[in-house]
């Protein structure tokens, strides 16, 4: 079988979006959380980073397959977001929500990336009151979480703006993704020369880190060795080296490299890829793992969704960035379906299982709780449409 045609592309999204159909709750919002069969198991929570994923499943399909349907969805969407998530006094937006009351006001950089990201693909989409909210949102990270002397966002914030000291990468890694998409949606450079510091101040890797990212920094931005080690229950701020988190650096710095060449990107974007090949791939039982130490160790062995897809988008872009007709980095993204395919795909009822132990057991029934949406896999595909003619 083969994985590199955009009609097996396409018809992969179309059957994910399909797992999606129950996802309208007609008082507002998505319905987040989905057992394998597509059941709803939680219907009172919305979750901000649930919504936004689903404004960008919605936009892009309706981008590539012009179906109407995509369309209401995304304005349902965009309605609770701007009317339920924001706060109008604020400007911030509700982490989440149960049962109609915000019962988490936080203000994160992470959540306000998909944010910037949704008003983008909308505005992408032809809605054209979302321009200004791309403005409103890029506005809003600047005034409070962005730091000029260090080229890098703040992570969190309480409800009324009291800025927090943890530091990461994650929320900078998205919010550089959003402001590339901002880019593409607006064509103005601000978006761009934004995405273009973060990406560089991000990926210049330290030697002591054996040149890789890490996850975790003190308010000074040095690293925090020691932050959620031996913690494996939060999965937006694992400790370690994160794979996917390296193979989604690599892509982005290549859809960099697309409207500003440097040649730093491509070497930094391969670099960082080859090296969480080399030490996140599972020899015994296939897939790539979630995270490892600085010196290539196995840390937490569990398969994520996420980190697979991420993983053969960055392979697909390095193949064509290197002419790499049948070389290796095509070979790399073969490797990734293949196993995806026998253990990540739900070919029953559509859509891919979130998480897997290290021998690809399932550990339950819950295929979608909330945030995952499949944006990452529909958006790796994506992003591999963009390299196949």
């Amino acid at each position: 079988m083969t994985y590199r045609t955009r009609c097996f592309l396409l018809n992969h999204i179309k059957d994910t979006l399909n797992f999606y159909d129950k996802s309208i709750d007609p008082a507002g919002g998505y319905y987040p959380s989905y057992k394998d069969d597509g059941t709803i198991y939680n219907r009172e929570n919305r979750h901000l980073i649930s919504t936004t994923r689903f404004i960008y499943n919605y936009s892009m399909g309706y981008i590539y397959f012009k179906d109407e349907d995509y369309l209401k969805r995304t304005h349902h969407g965009l309605q609770y977001l701007r009317n339920v998530h924001r706060n109008c006094e604020t400007g911030g937006y509700a982490w989440q929500i149960d049962d109609g009351q915000v019962t988490d006001d936080t203000n994160h950089c992470y959540g306000l990336a998909f944010v910037l990201l949704a008003y983008s693909c909308s505005f992408k989409a032809g809605i054209q009151q979302a321009k200004e909210w791309i403005q409103e949102t890029f506005d809003l990270m600047e005034k409070y979480f962005w730091f000029e002397d260090k080229g890098l966002y703040a992570c969190e914030a309480t409800g009324d703006w009291k800025l927090k000291d943890y530091r990461g990468q994650n929320d900078n890694m998205h919010a550089c993704e959003a402001l590339l998409v901002a880019y593409q949606a607006t064509n103005q450079l601000i978006y761009l020369d934004k995405a273009k510091r973060i990406a560089e101040v991000m990926t210049q890797c330290h030697e002591q880190l054996n040149n890789q990212i890490w996850e975790h920094y003190h308010v000074d931005w040095t690293p925090d060795f020691q932050y959620n080690q031996n913690v494996k229950t939060d999965r937006r701020r694992p400790w370690g080296i994160q794979t996917g988190h390296q193979t989604e650096w690599a892509k982005l710095l290549l859809i960099l490299d697309r409207y500003d060449h440097q040649q730093w990107h491509i070497e930094r974007a391969k670099a960082l890829f080859d090296r969480a090949i080399q030490y996140g791939w599972d020899q015994i039982h296939g897939g790539l793992i979630y995270g490892y130490d600085i010196q290539g160790n196995l840390y937490d062995g569990e398969k994520y969704f996420w980190v697979q897809a991420e993983s053969f988008a960055a392979a697909a872009l390095l193949a064509h960035q290197f002419n790499d007709e049948n070389g290796y980095y095509w070979q790399i993204y073969e490797q990734i379906w293949n196993y995806v395919w026998k253990y990540f795909v739900d070919h029953q009822y559509g859509a891919w299982f979130r998480l897997l132990k290290q021998n690809n057991e399932k550990y339950s029934d819950e295929k979608s709780p909330v945030g995952k949406t499949d944006y990452h896999t529909m958006g790796a595909c994506y992003e591999v449409l963009n390299v196949i003619i």
